[in-house]
């Protein structure tokens, strides 16, 4: 039989922003930064994923720049233009 769990989970979670700066933080320093491993080194795999995680940031933004091109009736190539630009423009 399994044992009850008596205690109330939490989820944790970090706003994908907030978890992608630190995870760059993370590879700069080649140490953990956070959680229980604090100054352990990254091992390989860890490095592997913390690159990962960051292209995959990169990757939902420019899709949800391109959908909202879309959206604003541009075409599929001023679309793809504009979600690739980096940063936010101001408005003059």
């Amino acid at each position: 039989m399994a044992k009850k769990q008596e205690e109330v989970r939490e989820r944790h979670w970090i706003v994908p922003n907030k978890r992608a700066e630190n995870f760059a933080n993370e590879l700069k320093a080649k140490v953990h930064i956070k959680g229980k491993k604090v100054g352990q080194p990254l091992t390989d795999n860890e490095i592997f994923f913390r690159r990962g995680a960051l292209f995959i940031q990169s990757d939902h933004a420019g899709l949800f720049k391109y959908k909202k091109a879309l959206n604003e009736g541009k075409s599929k190539e001023e679309a793809a233009a504009y979600s690739r630009e980096i940063g936010k423009k101001k408005n003059k």
